[in-house]
Parts: structure tokens; C-alpha cells; sequence
């Protein structure tokens, strides 16, 4: 069972030596960086189940494109204004984002009750079996404090390239 207390101590503990462990992956070349990432992408999540954890859903928000307005729109027979109203909200960045959290989209088994209309940050989060991994690093490294997963795979990664 994940103990998500202690996965926020441990993340937040390790977060200095992540960070330094990111300023060393800039230097690895594209290709091998992004193979890395792929690999325990996969390692990673044979072991974890996000709906044991759903950390992502219950501390942040995934940025909502037009597309997924509409979308999530049409799936509560709202038009895109008035979802945007209910729940979103534009954040400093300008982007919209949930108006609160934990994501009121997310059940108490930690299903997502729109599932198959979910926004696309949502579908690819978090975001480590993509290509040029050296573009969201930072990203990455700030992910792993929210996603165990995440977390897991910079260990795994630091592995071979801490000193």
C-alpha cells in the first residue's frame, strides 16, 4: 500500500539531490535521455498504480486547452463558458486551471469520473515516455513531488548519474 505521508517526505528529502541530478541530465544526448526516461517509465509503473495513489488528482491542476473545455463541456451539457465559470479559473501563467482541489472530477476510489473525455494534460501526465524529455525536465524534476512514479524514476535515472 502506498503511504503517501511518507512519499512526501521522501520526495521533499531527496528534492536538493534531484535537482543536481537534473543540472547532469542536460548534458546526456537527447536520444539516450528520452530511452531512459522511456525504460523506467514502464519499470515504474508495473509497480505502481495510480489508482492506489491518485496524488496528481487530490494536489494540482492540470491546464485546460480549449479542446478540453469543450469537450468536458458537452460531456455535462454546458457550454464552454459556463464550465469555465463552474471550474476554472486563469492562473498566473494565463492558462486555465481548477478553480480548487482535490480535482472535483475525482471519485472516492480515486477514479476519474470523466475518464475518457479527461483533459489532455491529463491523458499524458506524467509526462516521462515522451520525446525530448530535456525540454520538461524541469517539469520532471518539480513532478517528483507530486507523482511517486516520477519520484522512482529519478532514483532509478540518478543511479548511473549521481557522483
Amino acid at each position: 500500500m502506498l503511504d503517501l505521508k511518507r512519499f512526501e517526505i521522501e520526495s521533499n528529502s531527496e528534492y536538493a539531490s534531484n535537482k543536481k541530478l537534473k543540472e547532469r541530465l542536460r548534458k546526456v544526448k537527447s536520444k539516450e535521455l528520452d530511452q531512459k526516461f522511456e525504460v523506467n517509465h514502464h519499470a515504474a509503473f508495473e509497480e505502481i498504480d495510480c489508482l492506489e495513489c491518485a496524488n496528481c488528482c487530490k494536489t494540482t491542476s492540470p491546464i485546460f486547452i480549449q479542446t478540453d473545455i469543450d469537450r468536458l463541456a458537452k460531456v455535462f451539457r454546458m457550454k464552454s463558458s459556463q464550465f469555465i465559470e463552474e471550474y476554472l479559473f486563469r492562473d498566473e501563467d494565463g492558462d486555465f486551471v481548477l478553480k480548487s482541489s482535490p480535482c472535483p472530477f475525482l471519485n472516492q476510489d480515486n477514479k476519474c469520473l470523466v475518464y475518457d473525455s479527461r483533459p489532455k494534460a491529463c491523458r499524458e501526465y506524467p509526462h516521462t515516455n515522451r520525446k525530448n524529455m530535456h525540454g520538461i525536465l524541469n517539469l520532471s524534476l518539480k513532478n517528483t513531488l507530486i507523482c511517486p512514479a516520477v519520484f522512482k524514476i529519478f532514483l532509478e535515472i540518478g543511479k548511473e548519474y549521481r557522483k
